[in-house]
C-alpha cells in the first residue's frame, strides 16, 4: 500500500509567520499550490496557509446574533469566533492568516488514511512530519495522481 512518503512533495516551499500575505498569495498563484506549511524562525511547524485562508479576507463579516433580556444584550454565538474571524479578515502577515497547529501525517501514513482525513475534514493540504521535522507536504493532487496509469503505483 502507498504511504505519504511515496506521494508527498519533499522539501516543500514554506512560509514564515512574518511573511506578507500578498507575497504568499503570489507564490500560491505562481506555483499553483493550494496550501503551504508555515514555520517559525527556528524551522518548527507553526501552521498551514491555504487559499481558503486568504479568500476569507474578502468575505463579509458575520455579526453575531444577540437577544436582549432585562436591558442586557446576550450574544448567541461566541465572541471568540468573531474575534478570530476579524483577525483573518484583517491579516497582514501569514502568521495572522494561517490555520495554526494543523493536522499532520507521518511519512508512513497509508494513503487510505490520508484520503479519509482529506475527505472527512475537508483538508486540501497536509504537512508530513518526521518527529519535529517537516519532511514534505501532501495535497489532494498528490492523491489524485495515484489514480492515473503509472502514477505512483
Amino acid at each position: 500500500m502507498l504511504t505519504a512518503k511515496d506521494i508527498m512533495t519533499s522539501d516543500p516551499i514554506t512560509l514564515k509567520t512574518s511573511d506578507d500575505v500578498a507575497n504568499a498569495a503570489a507564490i500560491m498563484i505562481e506555483k499553483r499550490i493550494n496550501g503551504l506549511p508555515v514555520v517559525h524562525d527556528d524551522g518548527t511547524l507553526a501552521g498551514i496557509l491555504c487559499q481558503s485562508d486568504l479568500v476569507a479576507q474578502q468575505k463579509r463579516l458575520r455579526l453575531p446574533s444577540v437577544f436582549t433580556l432585562l436591558d442586557g444584550m446576550i450574544p448567541l454565538s461566541s465572541t471568540k469566533d468573531l474575534q478570530q474571524e476579524m483577525e483573518k479578515i484583517t491579516a497582514l502577515t501569514v502568521g495572522q492568516a494561517m490555520t495554526p497547529d494543523p493536522k499532520t501525517v507521518t511519512p508512513d501514513t497509508p494513503i487510505d488514511e490520508i484520503a479519509s482525513l482529506m475527505v472527512e475534514n475537508k483538508y486540501h493540504t497536509l504537512p508530513v512530519m518526521d518527529g519535529d521535522s517537516l519532511v514534505g507536504v501532501l495535497g489532494k493532487e498528490d492523491v489524485l495522481r495515484t489514480l492515473l496509469p503509472g502514477g505512483n503505483s
